[in-house]
């Protein structure tokens, strides 16, 4: 038998391999023409010459012939191997950044971001099957997913565009033109009217900034995965003490009851219901009287396994924050996500968007608001994807649309989106359905019928075309609405122009009276840029915080100095050596504690006495304490001549 060999092989491109040959070869044989078997060597005497150089100049190792203490030859052997081992290296780095890029090219070409999701190279696509796809990944048992999963928008929205479908999506998919073809399209024409003075309701959406970065934080929109609401079916370790995420977590060698689960994500709920006061009341101080409620308040209360009906639990807590409203004269609203669509084709998702449509109806219910307020408190939904047909799709929703509740249908409301839905495209449906439209200017900017209006906001603020959207509120004697946000500096794509800046520059060309929802990132701090700006009325409230300080949360007492005592006098003379405070250390001195701060529930959170509550753009890390820095040491004059 060959005894074992370990060594290295060449590679292809000459560069080192690391293969090890530890078990014992068995010899081939090889069939001569003569007929007789004869053995085959493992490698041929060459192959093995070649084999022995290279794991010599690699390893320093001497020739069969060199003089094996000669460190001279073996240290030049080693040099040589390690430049080959090194050359090797750098042709296989130049292979991979070749094949990169020609993939990189590849997918520009193809007009998708990233190639890695859709059907075979050869396989022919459909855009429904494609979309399917998609949504079974991300919905789950028929519900939108939460927030933090929903970026599949971005996959399936190119799949919802109009055109004939190519190998690798629709040929005129808006989502993927270059940068240059958007510069070079035709400028936005802008109307110059501002509608000044104000006397309409500005509003944001969601989530307060100051209040959400609040100790402890004031929000309504605190959620959880349905893994959780399953794992707190168990009861805790120690049912006599709270929850903890270590010490006291549920017990899952226990029993499981539903009713503990639905508990658990019940009191999520209660919580972002109990905020929504304190939110109010902060509206109200600084001149907001307009907000949209959170579509999460109720975790998965629209799911078709976890769902819950609100009434059992939230009427009180709902109540109370309807009074509130009510009483400050407060617009609330709502707006389902995007998986809400009742044009889809999938029944499974119609079904799950008349829960979900439902599931909002029962919330704005049972704030119990007065008529009009409650009249006003719509729900506003998107037409949702085009599925390759809009007439198919149209088609579906008037189907759909009658199967709704009385209830649902006096609240909902459609706007036109910056994906499939332009203006001209649901205003008809709108009128003949009797439904408000609610129009969204930034949305407008991206989708629109180029054959009725140009790009920009002065076609469509023409008063025809505003008589005929504010004849859809009218009908049902609900107050108009209207959206307003502008794309992030720099956007040219559409895709980027989708993206909402921080905050806006100016207002749009609508009626001075108009309820006016500003959607942008810095939600009420947006607000607040407008208010100084055009100075709307309230803007001489609102002053700048201290970076890092508020003075409107509680702050407990530091911990007392330690007392101090002087040191003994020594003094010569008997009478003072018979002083019994020098001899027992000195005299003690009391030092007064210091005081904590405390803040009534009234005032936390509300800006404090000077209503210090505008940050400027991009320094929302004011709101938050000062991060420790720790300082590194500076090196001395002396130290640095040792150096």
């Amino acid at each position: 038998m060959p005894r074992k060999r370990a060594l290295p092989s060449p590679a292809d491109d000459g560069s080192l391999s690391d293969v090890k040959i530890d078990a014992p070869v068995r010899p081939k044989v090889e069939l001569r023409r003569s007929g007789r078997n004869l053995p085959q060597n493992q490698r041929s005497i060459r192959e093995e010459d070649r084999t022995r150089e290279i794991q010599g100049k690699v390893l320093g190792l001497p020739d069969h012939d060199g003089d094996p203490h000669n460190m001279a030859d073996r240290k030049e052997n080693m040099k040589e191997g390690l430049q080959m081992a090194i050359e090797g290296l750098a042709r296989m780095e130049r292979r991979l950044r070749k094949a990169t890029k020609r993939q990189k090219i590849k997918i520009e070409e193809s007009n998708v971001d990233g190639a890695t999701i859709g059907p075979a190279p050869n396989e022919p696509i459909h855009p429904e099957s494609f979309k399917d796809t998609v949504l079974k990944r991300t919905q789950q048992d028929g519900r939108s997913v939460p927030a933090q999963d929903k970026d599949v928008n971005d996959v399936t929205a190119g799949v919802e565009q109009d055109g004939p479908y190519t190998e690798v999506g629709y040929a005129n998919d808006v989502d993927e033109e270059p940068a240059e073809r958007g510069a070079a399209r035709t400028p936005p024409v802008n109307s110059n009217y501002l509608p000044l003075p104000w006397k309409g309701r500005l509003g944001y959406a969601c989530l307060n900034t100051y209040l959400r970065t609040a100790k402890p934080p004031v929000f309504s929109s605190r959620t959880c995965r349905m893994s959780s609401i399953i794992d707190h079916r168990y009861p805790l370790q120690d049912q006599t003490q709270p929850e903890h995420a270590l010490k006291n977590r549920p017990d899952k060698t226990g029993e499981p009851r539903k009713e503990l689960g639905d508990k658990f994500v019940q009191a999520l709920g209660l919580a972002n219901a109990r905020d929504i006061v304190k939110m109010l009341r902060w509206n109200d101080k600084y001149g907001i009287k307009f907000m949209r409620l959170s579509s999460e308040m109720f975790p998965f209360a629209s799911h078709n396994l976890h769902g819950y009906k609100l009434a059992l639990f939230a009427s009180e807590v709902l109540a109370e924050a309807g009074k509130v409203a009510a009483e400050l004269g407060h617009r609330l609203t709502t707006h389902p996500g995007q998986f809400t669509q009742l044009g889809s084709p999938r029944k499974e998702v119609v079904k799950a968007a008349i829960r979900d449509l439902e599931y909002h109806n029962e919330l704005l219910s049972l704030l119990c608001l007065p008529e009009q307020q409650d009249r006003d408190a719509v729900m506003i939904l998107h037409m949702g994807g085009t599925f390759g047909d809009k007439a198919a799709t149209l088609d579906r929703f008037r189907q759909n649309y009658a199967t709704l509740s009385p209830e649902v249908k006096r609240r909902l409301v459609l706007e036109n989106d910056d994906v499939s839905w332009s203006v001209h495209d649901l205003l008809p449906i709108c009128e003949e359905l009797d439904i408000p439209l609610v129009l969204d200017f930034h949305h407008h900017n991206i989708i629109f019928d180029s054959s009725q209006c140009r790009e920009g906001t002065h076609d469509i603020s023409q008063p025809a075309m505003l008589a005929r959207i504010a004849a859809t509120w009218k009908r049902k004697a609900i107050t108009q609405k209207m959206h307003y946000s502008e794309p992030c500096f720099g956007a040219v794509t559409p895709k980027d122009r989708r993206k909402h800046s921080p905050r806006v520059m100016t207002l749009p060309p609508c009626p001075p009276d108009m309820d006016l929802m500003i959607e942008a990132k810095d939600k009420e701090q947006a607000v607040f840029e407008l208010m100084r700006t055009f100075r709307l009325p309230g803007f001489e409230r609102i002053n700048d915080v201290i970076p890092h300080e508020r003075d409107d949360e509680s702050k407990p007492a530091p911990p007392p100095p330690k007392k101090k005592k002087n040191p003994p006098k020594r003094k010569r003379g008997a009478a003072h050596r018979d002083t019994g405070d020098q001899e027992n250390g000195g005299e003690e001195h009391d030092v007064p504690p210091p005081q904590g701060k405390e803040v009534s529930d009234e005032d936390f959170a509300m800006g404090g006495p000077e209503n210090r509550v505008y940050w400027p753009l991009g320094k929302e890390e004011w709101l938050k304490p000062k991060k420790r820095e720790v300082k590194k040491g500076v090196m001395n004059e002396d130290d640095d001549e040792e150096f």
